[in-house]
């Protein structure tokens, strides 16, 4: 599926999968993710027997939960960000990753430059086309996936730019390859369509997971969560742990969800 309109009750993402997702159930998954928490065994110096601990599932507090780079150049703070979302780095990975930070700051700014303040939604298709290229906006982001350590860098790239960067992992590459088609300058293009074509259910997700998270997350990132937990098996338990979560029936994620 390529674009046209789409009921705004539900998300119509091949990425993810052939089916729709109703918005409570997306609202769901993203409140799950958010806040949802995991057993964790953990022994230490005061309990050396061990106890049981309660820990954040996933990292949607250690990565969007923190507070945004502004600076004009990277800082350590930026790989730190990243790890809080994609796991540690070992040493020569930590200055491979900080060193690539520095080296893309020219393409990051290009980026900038080539959007206009425009989001990333609100880009045309040509910005996705090679048939536009050299400097569109597809060209730029497969640059900064080309580099060393580059999940890592895309993602400290995407805290400091998020509607603009969008996150892209091994998981998530994966689910967007086989809808790239011919033209594409990359997976990109594919997450620009769909959320183009879903440009009413994400305004009405964007709105409520404000509403319950109590801090605003993009369009980009929320396709992106979706999209994360679908391809690695765990939309299931997100969806469970938000509705568990917000103490509500179906129905009740539908009011915040229309509020």
């Amino acid at each position: 599926m390529t674009g046209g309109r789409r009921d705004d009750a539900a998300l119509v993402l091949p990425s993810a999968g052939p089916d729709p997702i109703p918005l409570p159930t997306a609202l769901a998954a993203v409140l799950g993710y958010a806040r949802g928490r995991r057993p964790l065994f953990f022994r230490s110096p005061s309990a050396p027997q061990g106890r049981w601990f309660q820990v954040l599932a996933y990292g949607f507090d250690r990565f969007d939960g923190q507070r945004r780079e502004t600076g004009p150049a990277p800082t350590d703070r930026d790989v730190l960000l990243a790890e809080g979302l994609h796991g540690r780095l070992d040493p020569a990975g930590w200055r491979q990753v900080r060193s690539a930070l520095d080296d893309v700051r020219p393409l990051a700014q290009a980026l900038e430059d080539r959007a206009a303040g425009r989001a990333f939604w609100e880009l045309p298709d040509d910005e996705f086309s090679v048939l536009a290229e050299p400097g569109t906006v597809g060209a730029l982001l497969r640059g900064l996936g080309d580099r060393p350590g580059a999940r890592h860098v895309v993602a400290a790239l995407h805290h400091r730019h998020p509607s603009l960067v969008p996150l892209l992992d091994g998981v998530t590459r994966r689910q967007l390859s086989g809808h790239v088609v011919e033209g594409d300058s990359g997976p990109e293009a594919v997450v620009s369509r769909e959320l183009r074509a879903n440009t009413g259910a994400f305004t009405r997700l964007e709105s409520a997971a404000a509403t319950l998270l109590g801090r605003p997350i993009t369009r980009l990132r929320l396709h992106d969560v979706l999209l994360w937990l679908a391809g690695s098996l765990r939309m299931t338990h997100a969806v469970a742990v938000g509705r568990a979560l917000a103490a509500e029936t179906e129905e009740g994620l539908e009011l915040v969800i229309s509020s």
